[in-house]
């Protein structure tokens, strides 16, 4: 697959319409990506979530995210910020530097048992994320473990999540369990995937793994290549979405619809909480 960037800001019902959005055979049971290019005043306004999880992961530029329970903060480029959405939030996230934003957003499904949990965040600086370097290949490892380090993330159902750079002339072997749902996804350069033989996929490449024991790559370019590898444990529960709410029935899918429109059952909040960056706009 090749996935197009996507530009600009938009209502949380669009967004998840985007051809850009991961859906293909049963990855939409655990991880969803979405490829983030925004420049103010764009953005991502005010929107809820239920249900799941999303991971922020900044490649360049800065986005100021907001909630209605009081949380903000600003991520930069290399930060993560893992936020469990749970029973409910709803917040916003929008440019906090100029110039272009781009970044990587997962969506990682809760199990049934933890769809109504209560909302938390782990967050980390660009300098915090564990990472480890060997034969020219250099991981971040932002959830799960590669290269004899771990992320102290800690996740609902198995994960990982890791972003490499290899070197020119550089070979990875990355372990992946054999009943896990993975893919690669290229961001910088190009490389060989699977087998030696295998065509080269460059940047925007999205390459969904076959149930095997891990994932190989080349670097037979003269340019370094980068490229995340996300997989997990699939969850083997029913998934009914509708936009930003993901829950395992269509009646819980009607049921948090009617909670975040009479501001009820985690949604309390959202009756008067209006993010900073609404407030300015209407001032």
């Amino acid at each position: 697959l090749v996935l197009d960037e996507f530009s600009g800001g938009c209502s949380p019902l669009a967004r998840i319409k985007l051809p850009n959005m991961v859906t293909v055979n049963q990855l939409i049971r655990s991880h969803r990506v979405l490829i983030f290019t925004v420049t103010a005043p764009a953005g991502f306004p005010d929107h809820p979530h239920r249900g799941f999880e999303t991971v922020t992961y900044m490649l360049q530029g800065a986005i100021t995210h907001e909630d209605f329970a009081g949380h903000k903060g600003t991520i930069r480029a290399g930060d993560l910020q893992w936020m469990t959405a749970g029973r409910g939030i709803v917040h916003s996230e929008m440019p906090a530097a100029q110039g272009t934003q781009k970044g990587l957003q997962l969506w990682v499904n809760l199990s049934s048992k933890n769809k109504m949990m209560e909302p938390k965040y782990q967050e980390m600086q660009s300098k915090d994320i564990v990472r480890a370097t060997r034969d020219g290949v250099e991981v971040r490892v932002i959830a799960g473990e590669s290269m004899g380090v771990k992320s102290p993330i800690r996740t609902k159902t198995p994960t990982m999540y890791l972003d490499f750079t290899l070197k020119p002339s550089a070979h990875l072997r990355q372990p992946v369990p054999a009943t896990w749902n993975a893919f690669v996804y290229v961001l910088e350069g190009e490389g060989v995937f699977g087998r030696e033989g295998s065509p080269a996929a460059g940047a925007h490449n999205l390459l969904l793994l076959g149930h095997g024991d891990g994932v190989e790559a080349w670097n037979k370019s003269a340019q370094p290549l980068r490229f995340v590898v996300v997989g997990g444990e699939p969850l083997g529960e029913p998934v009914a979405q509708l936009g930003p709410f993901v829950m395992n029935t269509e009646e819980e899918i009607d049921r948090t619809i009617e909670d975040y429109q009479s501001c009820t059952n985690g949604f309390e909040k959202a009756s008067y909480w209006r993010s900073e960056a609404i407030v300015e706009a209407d001032s």
